[in-house]
């Protein structure tokens, strides 16, 4: 899982930095912010699988805050890397809320395999 993460990781790490201008149309006014909701639910989830064999609580919300914290950071410095990307304060919001749903149901199905 760990491989998993990382890989992922670096992927959205380099997808937030390039132009993707050949994302398929999801039909709506936002696809932007669904994409972005999407890509960090899979990341909070990912990082809090991987994390959550520990059973230290502390470290689940370390684990979710770091996540936080990266989706804000790399929102905030696209712009300054990639002249074609812009900060959207909306996309901050989707990636945060992405992070939210994905670590909940890493952690839900945890507790679901535990009963």
């Amino acid at each position: 899982m760990f491989f998993v993460a990382v890989v992922y990781t670096l992927v959205l790490i380099i997808a937030t930095f390039i132009n993707l201008n050949g994302v398929p149309s999801l039909g709506s006014s936002f696809d932007d912010k669904i994409y972005h909701f999407l890509a960090y639910a899979i990341l909070g989830g990912l990082w809090i699988t991987y994390f959550k064999s520990s059973k230290n609580r502390n470290k689940l919300w370390l684990v979710f805050i770091v996540v936080i914290l990266f989706g804000i950071v790399l929102e905030l410095i696209q712009h300054k890397l990639n002249q074609n990307r812009t900060y959207d304060t909306y996309d901050l919001l989707a990636n945060c809320l992405g992070v939210v749903v994905g670590t909940l149901i890493a952690y839900k199905l945890e507790i679901i395999k535990l009963k």
